[in-house]
This record gives structure tokens, sequence and C-alpha cells, in this order.
């Protein structure tokens, strides 16, 4: 650790990521079931406080269990994305994706949004610096952000975050979808009448966020993933398209898991290597498209592979 990362450390660091587990609203289960989830996000952001520099940061980063190593990557994210907004001139973020954390470029992404929440920064304002298409996962990260740290606003209140445009209102619906089932615990029925108490024309989004964090983060077997389907049932194809980015990002990464592919069996009705596929050649196609709205054009391509599959 430098003598700066120990100031750093000090003054920003996430001393016990559990006491935000105890909070008004996050079920009992929560901490039981993803401890390691928050344990392995808040080692990536204070190991990038205490040394950011790319050779000692890989090195922590890759020391988490495989399983877990995506959210460490998140929280390298979110500490680089904030070293990055109070020393812009450092660049550190885009070096880090360029390099070592290629690989890790969604959850990395989705930790940039988590720093701009926390610094009350608009997301919209930094995405022509990230990739075109991959950059709109900050706005998912800002929005998990309000419905973890702020969730009384957004989760309680329901708030529209009516200071982000109408195409990054989906995004941090998805956000808030993630929240909703890591603060739930996985319990399904607490998770679906969170979502229920929501206006409908935000129930897509949320389900594709609880669709992404149960296939990508776990938490429930196959019988509670079939129960989603149950009740999410007119938006089962957001719970597919969740499950599929979830498994794209953790094949890019090389971290697959069980639990993912048995998300995609019972959501998609394919593994989750072929789920990554699809979303794989999506994206070439996306890149090389004229589309002004890359994610919807990348989900509707999917949505229309694993249709006519």
């Amino acid at each position: 650790m430098t003598a700066l990362g120990s100031v750093r450390r000090r003054l920003f660091g996430i001393p016990q990521p559990r006491k935000v587990f105890s909070k008004p609203g996050f079920a009992p289960e929560a901490w039981r079931r993803f401890a390691p989830v928050a344990e392995s996000l808040a080692l990536g952001y204070n190991a990038t406080l205490e040394d950011c520099s790319a050779p000692a940061l890989v090195v922590r980063l890759q020391a988490v269990d495989r399983v877990f190593r995506g959210f460490a990557y998140e929280g390298a994210g979110m500490g680089l994305g904030a070293l990055d907004l109070l020393t812009p001139w450092k660049k550190r973020l885009g070096a880090f994706v360029d390099g070592p954390g290629g690989a890790h470029i969604y959850t990395i992404y989705v930790g940039v949004g988590l720093a701009l929440a926390r610094l009350r920064r608009r997301p919209e304002r930094y995405l022509g610096e990230l990739d075109p298409l991959l950059g709109w996962a900050t706005v998912d990260g800002y929005g998990f952000h309000g419905g973890f740290f702020e969730r009384r606003r957004y989760i309680v209140r329901k708030a529209r975050p009516t200071h982000l445009s109408s195409e990054c209102g989906p995004l941090f619906d998805q956000g808030l979808g993630r929240a909703i089932w890591f603060s739930s615990g996985a319990v399904v029925e607490r998770a679906a009448a969170t979502v229920a108490g929501f206006q409908p024309d935000r129930h897509p989004a949320l389900w594709n966020g609880i669709g992404m964090a149960c296939a990508y983060g776990g938490g429930t077997d196959r019988a509670g993933l079939e129960r989603i389907c149950e009740v999410a049932d007119a938006y089962r194809d957001r719970l597919a398209w969740g499950a599929a980015t979830a498994a794209w990002t953790r094949d890019l990464a090389g971290n697959r898991t069980a639990h993912t592919n048995l998300a995609c069996e019972v959501f998609i009705g394919i593994p989750s290597d072929d789920a990554a596929r699809v979303l794989r050649e999506g994206r070439h196609e996306v890149a090389g498209s004229a589309s002004s709205a890359p994610i919807q054009a990348w989900r509707s391509h999917f949505a229309a592979t694993v249709t006519t599959a």
C-alpha cells in the first residue's frame, strides 16, 4: 500500500460492508446469501484506493475466487472512476479497461456508475468517453446505487430519476431491479412484491435487472428460478435478456458458473455458452450499425435470434 493509498483508504474506504445490509428494508437473508458478493466488491474498491497501479491492482483482484471476481472488478471500477472524477487528467480507468481489465469491462463500468452516483455526477455526461455500447452499464450501476443506498427515495417512494433522460430511465430501473434482488435476500416473493408496487411501465426494466442479478450473482435454485418465471409472467423475455447478459459478461471474463448456466436454461431454454455466443455475435453487428440506441438494438438482435433458433 502506498502512503497516499493509506490516506485514501482511511478517508474514503469501505470498512464494514455488512453495515449496509443492516439498514431498514434489507431482508435478514440478504447478508447470509450475498456476503461474499459485498465483501468482494469492497475488496476491489479498497484495493484501488490503496494502490491503483495496474500491476498491483490486478494481483489483488485475480486472487479473488473466480465466482466473485467480477464483483471485485466492479469495486475496482468504482474506485478508478472516483479517482478519475477527482483527478481527471490521470485517465486511470481508460488505461485499465484498454489493458488488464478489458475482460471485465462490463462489471467495471457498472462500478463506474456507483462512483458517479456517490459523487453526484450525472452519468450521461461521461458516456462519450466510454465504449459506445457497454458504457451504458454505468447507468445500471447508477441505478443500483439508488436502490441500495437511497432506498427510501427510489424503492419505498418509487421516485423516478427525473434528472436523467428518458433513454437512461430503463437502464436506471435495471439497476434498481438488481438492487431489489440482492436486498430481498433472493426471496422471490419479496422481490416480486416490491416490483409490483412500481408503476407498470417500469416493470420490464426491473425484471430485466432481477434476471441479470440472479443469473450473475445466484441466490436461488431451479425451483426459485421457475417461480421467478411465473411471477414475472409477461416479462419473461426480460428475464431472458438479463440472464444472457450475465452469461456473456461471465464468458468474456472467463469465470463461468453453474448458477448462471442454470438461469439461462430456465429463463431462455439454452445453455449459458449459447446465450453468450448470441450476445457476442450481436455485439459485433450492433457495433457496425448506425443505431442511436445500441442497447435496444443488441437486445432486439438477441430476441430475434433466440426466437428463431
